[in-house]
């Protein structure tokens, strides 16, 4: 009678419970002498060779797959952004809670954790309190003339802040509560996980959305960017990739790297040019039921207006002067933060699946595997831009929105109605306002 086999673990069989098995038991099977998943051990030879050509027949059908999804998304993306700024801001939420699902997902969960109550519902309240906190903050911020002179939304808008601080303190106190002895280590563990996705995804994700509301030429550009690097950077590593980049992703060269860069910067050239010349692109938003037919109208910000500049004497061929529009010069780094620090998002993702042993972060896109492997660079590219346009090139000034959360929040109700009483009187002197409406605002005005 044949000795049976104990402790033998196949990676593609499941569990007796049902469930798929953990990391950390298939990095235990590997490990086995007898485990058929250690090519060396003594199972090696019982390795049914794969069919001649199934192989070749993989790779074929994954290319279709992954091609005939790529221009889905192509058309999707494009469909979404001329149809109006609501639609992109709904798909950059979307893949803000894909990616969050996914990278939580591949968190190594040990098997008797699994009977650990709240764990996942932790996950998801602690995401809905932070995009509470975030798409708040950017409400209150762009239409803040609108929630702040609304009688619902006014208590939440200038209590925003503490209510979601609140709302983490109640996720916090609630996870202390539900520790238990001897899950402690994977309990403060997944509560570390959550909180670095949550840095890592949701919160720079949003500043993404914050792009948007500036002006659609600053979401679009950087993603652009961040494609066409990835594209060229393909491209030249196979063209003449000799040297090695970096040893986490060891497909990546020095030529492919430095050639892509230069052929993003002339990319990004182009692309400005044409983008430019519509305000649908270059305006904030104003209108959140615009689309590239009904367009936007504001006055440009200066970066985008062209400037002449004088050319030194000692350059040859030049008459003295040249007339170039601002954001050519910003082009330059966003082009190079693109080709020179963005990739270094999809190295850190390279090591995070290196790490827990997995090829894709989920099968959310058929043939391109999970949102997270597509966004890896869009993450800090869009970061980035936003820190960059709020810091070198946006425009500050007195907003309508700024006038009426100053005066209600830094003054007293009987400033206010002062501040009332003052502008009818003006506009009633430019002749905005009827002798009628005057004499009504500070009857009612008196009354109260």
């Amino acid at each position: 009678m044949a000795k049976s086999r104990r402790n033998v673990k196949f990676q593609h069989r499941s569990s007796s419970n049902g469930r798929r098995d953990s990391f950390s038991d298939i990095s235990e099977a590997a490990s086995e002498p007898g485990s058929p998943t250690n090519s060396k051990g003594e199972g090696g030879n019982n390795e049914v060779e794969p069919p001649p050509g199934s192989e070749y027949e993989k790779k074929k059908q994954t290319f279709i797959t992954r091609t005939i999804w790529t221009f889905l998304m192509i058309a999707f993306f494009f469909a979404s952004m001329f149809a109006g700024h609501i639609y992109i801001l709904a798909i950059v939420t979307a893949i803000q809670i894909i990616s969050f699902k996914e990278v939580i997902a591949i968190a190594n969960v040990p098997s008797r954790a699994r009977r650990l109550r709240f764990t996942k519902s932790l996950n998801w309240y602690f995401l809905a309190s932070t995009m509470y906190y975030l798409y708040g903050e950017s409400v209150i911020y762009y239409f803040k003339h609108i929630v702040l002179v609304d009688k619902v939304l006014s208590p939440f808008a200038t209590h925003h802040r503490f209510i979601s601080f609140m709302l983490y303190i109640m996720g916090f106190v609630f996870f202390v509560a539900t520790l238990q002895k001897g899950h402690y280590r994977f309990q403060f563990t997944q509560f570390a996980w959550t909180h670095m996705a949550l840095y890592l995804i949701v919160v720079q994700a949003h500043f993404i959305m914050n792009n948007i509301f500036e002006g659609m030429i600053w979401f679009f550009l950087p993603v652009a960017l961040v494609i066409t690097n990835d594209i060229f950077a393909y491209v030249c590593g196979i063209t003449f990739g000799r040297t090695q980049l970096i040893k986490i992703s060891p497909k990546k060269t020095v030529e492919g790297f430095v050639g892509a860069w230069i052929m993003t910067i002339l990319f990004g050239i182009v692309l400005t040019n044409i983008m430019i010349r519509y305000k649908y692109f270059i305006c904030p938003v104003n209108d959140l039921g615009a689309n590239l037919f009904t367009g936007l109208e504001c006055t440009p910000n200066p970066v985008f207006i062209p400037r002449t500049y004088n050319i030194p004497n000692w350059i040859p061929y030049s008459d003295g002067t040249v007339v170039i529009t601002p954001i050519q010069f910003h082009i330059l780094v966003f082009a190079t933060f693109a080709s020179l620090i963005a990739p270094f998002g999809g190295f850190f993702a390279s090591g995070l699946k290196r790490t827990f042993k997995i090829k894709d972060f989920g099968e959310s896109i058929p043939g391109h595997g999970g949102i997270t492997d597509r966004m890896d660079c869009q993450f800090i590219m869009g970061f980035f831009s936003f820190m960059y346009y709020q810091s070198f090139i946006a425009v500050y000034k007195t907003s309508v929105g700024g006038v009426i959360e100053t005066v209600i929040t830094g003054l007293t109700l009987e400033e206010q109605m002062e501040v009332v009483r003052g502008l009818s009187k003006y506009l009633y002197n430019q002749g905005t306002v009827s002798e009628d409406m005057l004499a009504c605002v500070n009857d009612r005005l008196t009354k109260r």
